[in-house]
């Protein structure tokens, strides 16, 4: 399957861990793909819930997916400031339909004050027994909160400024739009 090219669209799907979908993006614009990640931006993206609700983001927001880490970050930016919403996920996968991943439940989220989150932990402890969650999973999972928690503290990656600068400036040069930052 060949990468997806900067400045094309794709969609974006994530699914629960008996195989069913959760959740469905459209319309992601690809700012830099690599052999390990891809990066792209939702700009008012249309959302598709799995029971057929649709709705639309709200602002800009820098996302970043990973074939090797059990977690996919997503920077929004906001008037405030970014506001973080890390998903705790299976690394993705890429084919012909769309950019996939299992959702895991649990998310960490970071305001721009630098408070974090974790949200989620009943949602995670109903769906790990809904779905019989492998010990496994249960302790990457866990070794991947603290690998995010790292990456937060380390401001490594989306979480260092000149990321999130580098990337929302590549996508309005992408899109045309004006900066609003």
């Amino acid at each position: 399957m060949k990468q997806p090219r900067e400045g094309e669209f794709i969609t974006v799907k994530s699914y629960k861990h008996d195989g069913s979908l959760h959740r469905t993006w459209r319309d992601t614009m690809v700012l830099k793909t690599s052999e390990q990640s891809i990066i792209g931006c939702n700009d008012h993206t249309l959302v598709i819930e799995s029971d057929g609700r649709r709705w639309v983001t709200r602002e800009a927001a820098i996302v970043y997916y990973h074939q090797h880490f059990w977690f996919n970050i997503v920077a929004m930016i906001r008037k405030r400031g970014v506001t973080y919403y890390c998903n705790l996920a299976s690394p993705y996968v890429m084919d012909k339909e769309a950019l996939k991943y299992i959702d895991y439940d649990l998310d960490i989220k970071m305001f721009p004050d630098g408070e974090k989150r974790l949200l989620d932990l009943d949602e995670y402890e109903v769906h790990s027994r809904r779905y019989n969650y492998p010990v496994e999973i249960d302790r990457i999972l866990k070794y991947n909160i603290q690998e995010l928690v790292r990456w937060i503290e380390e401001k490594k990656g989306p979480f260092n400024p000149a990321f999130i600068d580098i990337w929302y400036e590549r996508y309005c040069q992408l899109s045309h739009r004006k900066r609003y930052k």
